[in-house]
């Protein structure tokens, strides 16, 4: 799930880009924060170029380097289909967050820069926090992988999202209150954290933060659509 953004997004970017060319060598790692509510949401195959299929990842397998910079959600239907079919959940929803969250580069040696000055920032390119991949992975089929893959391992990403969504789906009421699908609430949960996505199914009005991530699923869900068939 990925972090608030606060200000232009790209310029904090390209300030990252032009550190990281300075000094590319020594940014490998750093700490992580917990999930916040009100941040903006938040696991894949890597080494795919572009209009390639992604490899699977399997369980303990070692990931290998992921794509730099930007890239085409579209192009990860397969893991796409493969893992919402394994957790149980909607492939147009993971496809659509997975557009929703491709606002920055997803580059391993870029987010890790991030990262190192953003300790509460999140990895891969479903912008996962730690704390909601090591509490989604425990009996799951990537129990054994650690949250600093994501960056590296995009089939992981993808995978831990929607995993996610599966157990944001368990804690959803049978018939919430609010006048939004049961997708637009896991996306809102996605985003948002748990707790509000609860608040906002007993109908506690959305917030503007999480209106804006909400509006961008509906620009994203027609094209994701077609991207999973």
């Amino acid at each position: 799930m990925s972090e608030e953004r606060k200000g232009p997004r790209w310029g904090r970017w390209v300030a990252i880009a032009l550190l990281g060319a300075a000094g590319w060598g020594i940014i490998r790692s750093g700490g992580h924060l917990p999930d916040q509510p009100s941040a903006t949401a938040s696991p894949s195959s890597a080494g795919a170029t572009a209009g390639s299929s992604p490899a699977a990842s399997a369980p303990g397998a070692k990931p290998t380097k992921a794509a730099s910079g930007r890239y085409d959600p579209a192009d990860y239907a397969e893991p796409v289909r493969r893992f919402a079919a394994e957790a149980g959940v909607n492939p147009q929803l993971v496809m659509a967050i997975l557009y929703n969250e491709s606002y920055k580069p997803h580059d391993p040696d870029l987010e890790r820069a991030w990262q190192r000055s953003k300790p509460d920032a999140s990895f891969g390119i479903a912008n996962m926090h730690r704390a909601a991949f090591d509490d989604t992975k425990p009996g799951r089929p990537f129990a054994s992988r650690q949250w600093e893959e994501l960056p590296d391992d995009r089939d992981l990403a993808i995978q831990a999202a929607a995993w996610h969504l599966h157990d944001l789906a368990a804690q959803l009421p049978a018939h919430p209150a609010a006048p939004l699908t049961g997708d637009e609430l896991l996306a809102l949960g996605y985003n948002a954290g748990a707790g509000n996505m609860l608040a906002f199914a007993r109908g506690v009005k959305v917030g503007s933060q999480a209106q804006s991530y909400l509006d961008r699923l509906h620009d994203n869900w027609e094209k994701s659509g077609p991207a999973v068939k």
